[in-house]
């Protein structure tokens, strides 16, 4: 979403003059902390407003695994499966209800200089959507029109986010001077309905005004885009979390597979669509960078510069284990997501079907190896494309261990390696990476519509849908692609959110997905209904954990200091480019079977103060309360069932309907 058109944000110091646009990606990014009616008198400084928007919205996004518009990080990835530790929100030792443990997303009250909270935010979309048209009446429509879309798009996208933080939040669409005791401004919690018909509302208007594509300004948001994150509000609200009547009545699953058809026809007629036909080409799409990728319906465009003026991408830094240039120790894998990949005929990993958790790596789906990287697998970077990744620990007689990677921060036999760079370079691209993140994926907006012909019953459809999505990585169509039949729609509805964990992995969605199919128990509140992880067939995420696990030489050594291994893995390697790949895999599972045993972590993956805990997510954690700031700066605002308000009192906003 960050986009190499003219970009420039709003600076104190040029308040009272004209404002120069760098044609550089990224440069000139002052920040204003305020706008004045001379934004409206060129197109230049219009688009300045309308960036500096873009930048507010999206400047922390710099991670694929981070979540939530302005603020951005992994705090909600870290609640599921794909990430280890222990987290307040899933800590057993933890109880959270009080305003004062609640999120602070909300903000806080305007004070003499403006935040970049929600509010704020929304405001800014609302003055420039006020003035444009009668302040800037002198611009070009087409420009203007445009200019409002994007804004129309930025609002709806934080009200989103708003509602699955908050459920019912405030609508303010109009701008409202700041008053102690006006009570016309002090707006009650709307209902989730409320809210979804005025984010509804804003991305229509958004596409009804943005075009298909951006010839020279690519990044910025289409009309397509508006389609689809429609389809994904609509998902949303027609989810259990939602909606108490998600499986009796059809109306929001119909709305919700309307609005995603309608996107995808939209996208396709904008030359959108999966990109590629090989596994291969599906881990090369990620690395399409500051150009039109047909995956990408939105995109955050990242630069290589070394200045605060400029967004780098986090990821290939923070996933480099030591011995390939990185930070630390990568992102370690818990097995339960390794374990989680399909074989590679596309049938579940089972004993049944052939899955050895030991040497977890041979016949997986084709996804695994562009997803994880583990020991004997090459990881290449510009200066050493040919490096091979080895981590693993050896134990001498003394209990002393050494590690291959020189990283006593080992802490699984695989490792993150998705939307990696191999071209990258150690000494600068890894730390200032401009690898663009994908926020939604075409691959997305097909899931989209199988969970929703899924939760209709329409299981054929469904399984054509996923067809799709198996196909363009190459899994055989066999017994239709190794999904074989969906007895029901139950069935449908589990293996859409299967497939979802596999696609979208470490992309920031399966916290959204475990959210609104309420999926870490069967409980819920009072007058909010719970139970899928029952009807769905599947096993609650409360009581598990994300387990960690040393590979280690299977036999002690006469030195901490000296590897074992040195020279009989120095000819190991499997290359999934490779024409002789299978074998490579098959030379390296004897050599794990010959060399490693696998040993528990000295410290668990999941603890609390050293000690092993299970995951506990309390019910009224799904829909968090308001904070005490917002409870005390707005105090007609009613506290979120299952969270006491600042004085104690239960709170009572229900957000089922």
């Amino acid at each position: 979403m960050k986009t190499p058109f003219k970009y420039i944000t709003l600076s104190l110091l040029l308040a009272a003059g004209a404002v120069s646009c760098s044609d550089d990606f990224l440069k000139d990014k002052k920040q204003y902390s305020f706008y004045d009616d001379t934004f409206y008198q060129t197109q230049e400084r219009a688009q300045a407003y309308v960036d500096n928007q873009y930048y507010d919205f999206y400047n922390a996004y710099k991670s694929p695994t981070s979540t939530i518009i302005g603020s951005y990080t992994d705090a909600n990835s870290r609640l599921t499966e794909e990430l280890g530790g222990t987290q307040d929100f899933i800590n057993p030792n933890k109880t959270l209800v009080n305003s004062q443990d609640a999120n602070g997303y909300y903000g806080v009250k305007l004070a003499t200089s403006i935040n970049n909270t929600p509010y704020n935010r929304i405001r800014e979309c609302n003055v420039f959507l006020e003035d444009i048209d009668v302040k800037g009446s002198n611009l070009d429509k087409t420009f203007r029109d445009q200019a409002k879309g994007q804004m129309y798009y930025m609002r709806a996208m934080q009200y989103f986010d708003l509602m699955r933080v908050y459920g019912g939040v405030p609508i303010v669409t109009t701008v409202q001077d700041a008053s102690a005791d006006d009570a016309s401004i002090q707006l009650p919690r709307a209902k989730v309905s409320e809210v979804v018909d005025q984010i509804i509302k804003d991305l229509d208007m958004a596409a009804s005004l943005l075009p298909g594509n951006w010839p020279t300004q690519y990044g910025r948001f289409t009309r397509g885009a508006a389609l689809a994150q429609k389809s994904r509000v609509l998902l949303t609200f027609a989810s259990p979390l939602f909606n108490k009547n998600w499986d009796g009545s059809t109306e929001r699953w119909e709305a919700a597979l309307k609005a995603g058809l309608e996107a995808e026809n939209q996208l396709t007629a904008d030359g959108y669509g999966l990109y590629g036909s090989t596994a291969k080409q599906w881990e090369q799409m990620f690395l399409i960078d500051n150009a039109f990728c047909s995956e990408a319906i939105t995109v955050q465009l990242c630069g290589t510069g070394v200045t605060s003026n400029v967004i780098n991408n986090s990821w290939e830094k923070g996933i480099r284990l030591l011995s390939l240039g990185g930070t630390g120790g990568g992102v370690a894998a818990p097995k339960e997501m390794i374990d989680l990949f399909p074989m590679k005929d596309g049938r579940r990993p089972t004993a049944a079907n052939g899955y050895n958790d030991f040497t977890f790596f041979v016949d997986r789906d084709p996804r695994f190896y562009r997803t994880f990287a583990f020991s004997g697998s090459k990881w290449g970077s510009k200066e050493t494309p040919n490096s091979v990744l080895w981590a693993y620990r050896w134990v001498d007689g003394s209990n002393k261990a050494g590690f291959s990677d020189g990283n006593t921060a080992i802490s699984s036999p695989a490792f993150v390696r998705k939307m990696t760079n191999t071209a990258a370079s150690k000494e600068t691209n890894f730390q200032y990476s401009g690898t663009d993140i994908m926020e939604y994926r075409y691959a997305e907006l097909l899931l989209n519509i199988a969970e929703c012909y899924a939760a209709l019953g329409q299981t054929n459809n469904t399984l054509a849908y996923l067809g799709k999505i198996r196909n363009r990585v190459g899994i055989d169509s066999k017994n239709n692609y190794g999904i074989g039949t969906l007895a029901d729609k139950y069935q449908a509805i589990e293996a859409v959110l299967y497939e979802r964990r596999v696609e979208l992995a470490y992309e920031g969605k399966r916290f959204w997905d475990v959210q609104r199919w309420m999926l870490y128990d069967n409980e819920a509140l009072p007058g909010v209904v719970g139970g899928t992880v029952s009807k769905l067939g599947l096993t609650p995420i409360n009581g598990t954990k994300r387990t960690g696990n040393f590979l280690q030489y299977n036999s002690t050594t006469s030195s901490s200091t000296t590897d074992p291994l040195t020279s009989a893995r120095a000819s190991v390697v499997a290359d999934p480019d490779a024409a002789n790949f299978e074998a490579q895999l098959k030379t390296l599972e004897t050599f794990y079977n010959t060399n490693f045993i696998r040993t528990p972590l000295l410290t668990p993956m999941d603890n609390f103060s050293g000690v092993a805990v299970n995951i506990k997510f309390n019910p009224n954690y799904y829909i968090n309360g308001l904070n005490t700031t917002a409870l005390t700066s707005n105090p007609w605002l009613l506290q979120t069932i299952g969270w006491n308000d600042n004085f104690g009192g239960l709170g009572t906003f229900n957000y089922q309907e």
